[in-house]
């Protein structure tokens, strides 16, 4: 098999706007398009408007060859015709479904041919966030002999796994009459063959000696070379990196991947890529996995919509095991234009899809059938239920199932009325479109959010345990979100339930995590969110003085602002506080409340319990009541300003981790003394910034020169010593010269009037974030930066020739 990735070579024209331009996918046609406080995504799609793009491709394919071809379309965000020389191949509705089409018929060999796809996404909003639009997710060229694997059509299962020896089951499936067809396999370990296997299509089990085990702590992949051969050629093959392991749950045991407990140190994840838009990147998602794995959490839950294979593959190497979640949404509806309408024509061909991408992946340990679906306290949402879980064991029994319930709205849901009936009302266009009632998950979020234990409280209640629990009895494990206080009582009242916290507020894993350590059939705790993401705006912002205090917030915010780690990929204090309670900060982390709101009234949201910063580089604020939080798990903390002590405060497990001082701000150092038992364990030091310049601080010098990879730059104000001033905000302009492009850039800031696409943008706290991608070819990349204030700088980078991998899962 040829399988060629269709990056580049597309024309898009904005139907709406009248604009044509080329583009390299993967390209997402709404995050360059104008926002405006009455945008029809509002704070759902954080003010984008919505758009009808139409996206072309030419290219040849060469005359006198007996090839047959499919097209692959990873994700396509909107409602999306696909034809290809005039010839309709496939209608998609599913933004986030992987769709395999056969094009055999509509191919012209030996001449152009011309891709077109009609996109759609003008009905908004219909997500609860950010989409995006248009091809967003890469597009490829699948090109095979007479004979070929059918999608789905290589499956890879770890039946046995022990420290002597493992057993492979690879099965395969063809598209259509294999005839004498056979089948090869070999499996690699690096560039040793450690197991090869033949015979006709279907079962081959291939036995591994003294295997290396897969799991997020040693996420070791093997190599599986799958070729399918007629008259001795091959005229299909599959390469598959994968790994070797088994994954078990039950109430007693909890969860157990190759036979070895584990608990999930959990992070929701959005599918969109900050300032890069929806658009999916490869290099982006490996950066974001990565950057989550160094501040402790081995475990992501997609929310809510299957991951791209770019960050299933970086599961698998980083090492984060998945909870793959299908959707927000079945039959009733939470936007205006969602999916509900589809939902019981579109889902079994999504959950298909979803597993099908999935199965071969050892990082996926759960499949989640839905987000919040209060339908399930009915007989009829409990059916649905019962309909998915079944269908997704029969496609994979594997890996167990799980539905994420928030007990508020099934209470609610349960109480005569769906709280997702619908409304009538007039649009524009004078015609009559569904329409949610006020109760939807975003109303429940504001009773969390103004409530704040009464979330708690309503879990608790023998009414949430009869609007559930039929549902539940519907997966392998029951999906909790922020109803942690049900914990303890389920473990009695339900002894054979397996439990996982699918949602929790990041300030909860103070009372969560001891819950999990304790009670054998939880099995962990998801963050909402590990990373934070566009739309929803102002879910976790806090607000000061006079401004406006809903929880979603108006134009011009555009994230959610609940993030542990801001869209920019910086950790921030919900890490330092997770990463105490998990036993993995090594020293104390220092955070400082905002200095420039010091004093103000405050607004604070239940998604966010501090908005306090790690940095003493408060410019201009002398004499200013500093707020300090230092986070430990020691027994005591001392902190010291300028070598003077403030004394000594309670932290760790019988101070809630946090250690709180008050003190006038003095520029110098800031420095917290970690103690147990009496004895320094360690400690660690913030210190204030000297004269601040303009600096660019690329994560890595080099990007390969394939026309895909990206430079990820800091752009910041910052001291000699590299200390970040926060108080000296500046515009930045960039320009760049050489084999590369600048495809984003922009700042953590979560109210921004400042597009992502331009090539200047106003730092925040100090900080922005560049991305440049290359062009394709080697040599020499200059990036400049020109600032109002702190003059102007360059780094060089090199595109160099790429690392050519055959490696596909």
């Amino acid at each position: 098999m040829t399988e060629r990735l269709f990056a580049e070579g597309w024309t898009v024209e904005d139907l709406d706007l009248g604009v044509t331009a080329r583009v390299r996918l993967p390209h997402d046609a709404m995050i360059g398009r104008r926002r405006s406080a009455d945008a029809p995504t509002g704070y759902h799609g954080a003010y984008f408007p919505g758009g009808r793009y139409r996206y072309v491709k030419r290219w040849e394919v060469p005359d006198g060859e007996d090839r047959r071809h499919r097209l692959r379309f990873e994700g396509i965000g909107g409602a999306a015709t696909i034809s290809l020389n005039g010839i309709e191949l496939a209608a998609v509705s599913s933004r986030y479904r992987d769709v395999l089409i056969d094009a055999d018929s509509a191919v012209h060999a030996g001449e152009p041919n011309e891709l077109v796809v009609e996109v759609d996404d003008s009905a908004k909003p219909d997500s609860r966030w950010y989409t995006g639009s248009g091809l967003y997710r890469p597009v490829w060229l699948d090109e095979t002999g007479p004979v070929r694997f059918a999608n789905d059509g290589v499956r890879i299962v770890t039946e046995e796994a022990a420290s002597d020896a493992a057993t492979l089951r690879v099965t395969t499936f063809t598209d259509g009459e294999a005839g004498n067809a056979a089948v090869r396999v070999s499996v690699r370990d690096g560039s040793r063959t450690v197991a090869e296997a033949s015979g006709a299509p279907g079962e081959l089990a291939l036995t591994i000696a003294e295997p290396r085990l897969w799991s997020a702590d040693s996420p070791h992949t093997y190599v599986v070379e799958v070729a399918l051969l007629t008259g001795g050629q091959v005229s299909d093959s599959r390469t598959v990196r994968t790994g070797i392991r088994t994954v078990s749950v039950d109430a007693r045991r909890g969860l157990r991947v190759n036979g070895r407990e584990v608990l999930l140190r959990g992070a929701c994840i959005h599918h969109d890529s900050g300032v890069l838009g929806a658009a999916t990147h490869r290099a982006f998602e490996y950066r974001r996995a990565r950057i989550l794995k160094q501040n402790g959490y081995n475990a992501v839950r997609s929310s809510h919509n299957p991951l791209s294979r770019d960050m299933l593959d970086a599961c698998d190497e980083v090492g984060l095991y998945v909870m793959d979640e299908l959707t927000d949404t079945w039959f009733n509806p939470k936007t205006a234009h969602d999916a509900s309408s589809r939902f019981e024509d579109t889902w079994p061909d999504d959950l298909a899809a979803m597993i099908a991408t999935d199965r071969n992946h050892p990082s996926v340990i759960i499949y989640s059938i839905g987000n919040e679906i209060a339908e399930t306290a009915t007989p009829a949402g409990v059916n649905a239920a019962r309909r998915l879980a079944d269908a997704a064991r029969r496609l994979d029994p594997t890996r167990p199932t799980t539905l994420a319930v928030n007990f508020l709205l099934n209470v609610l849901a349960s109480r005569g009325k769906s709280v997702f009936s619908t409304q009538e009302e007039e649009t524009d266009e004078n015609k009559s479109e569904k329409k949610p009632n006020a109760v939807t998950s975003t109303v429940a979020n504001v009773i969390a959010d103004k409530l704040g234990s009464i979330s708690q409280l309503v879990s608790r209640l023998p009414a949430a345990d009869k609007a559930s629990r039929d549902a539940f009895e519907t997966v392998d494990v029951a999906g909790y979100n922020y109803a942690w206080s049900r914990y303890r009582g389920d473990a009695r009242r339900h002894p054979d339930r397996v439990v996982c916290g699918t949602e929790s507020m990041p300030g909860d894993i103070v009372r969560i995590w001891p819950l999990v350590e304790e009670l054998p059939n939880v099995i962990g705790d998801f963050m909402w969110t590990g990373w934070d993401y566009l739309g929803e705006t102002g879910l976790g912002t806090w607000s000061y003085g006079k401004e406006s205090v809903p929880l979603t917030k108006p134009y011009p915010q555009i994230t959610a602002g609940t993030g542990a780690i801001d869209i920019t990929g910086l950790p921030g204090v919900p890490t330092l506080l997770a990463r105490a309670v998990w036993g993995q900060l090594n020293a104390p982390g220092i955070a400082v409340r905002p200095l420039d709101v010091s004093g103000e009234k405050v607004r604070r949201s239940a998604w966010r319990s501090s908005d306090a910063v790690s940095s003493w580089a408060w410019r201009g604020a002398e004499g200013t009541l500093a707020e300090i939080e230092v986070y430990s798990a020691d027994d005591e903390v001392e902190l010291l300003v300028n070598g003077r002590s403030l004394g000594r405060r309670r932290a760790g497990a019988r101070g809630g981790y946090i250690a709180r001082f008050r003190t006038p701000y003095a520029a110098g150092e800031l420095t917290a003394v970690g103690y147990r038992a009496g004895r320094e364990t360690a400690r660690s030091t913030l210190r204030s910034a000297g004269e601040a310049v303009l600096v660019l601080d690329p994560e890595r010098v080099e990007l390969e020169a394939d026309g895909n990879d990206l430079a990820f730059v800091h752009v910041e104000l910052r001291d000699g010593e590299g200390t970040v001033e926060m108080l000296e905000d500046d515009r930045v302009r960039l320009d760049v010269d050489g084999p590369a492009e600048l495809i984003g850039f922009g700042s953590g800031a979560s109210a921004n009037a400042e597009s992502y696409n331009g090539d200047t943008h106003r730092t925040s706290y100090g900080r922005a974030l560049a991305v440049l991608r290359s062009t394709g070819k080697a040599g020499t990349v200059t990036l400049r930066a020109v600032s109002d204030r702190h003059g102007q700088t360059t780094v060089e980078l090199t595109a160099v020739a790429p690392v050519v991998s055959a490696v596909r899962s």
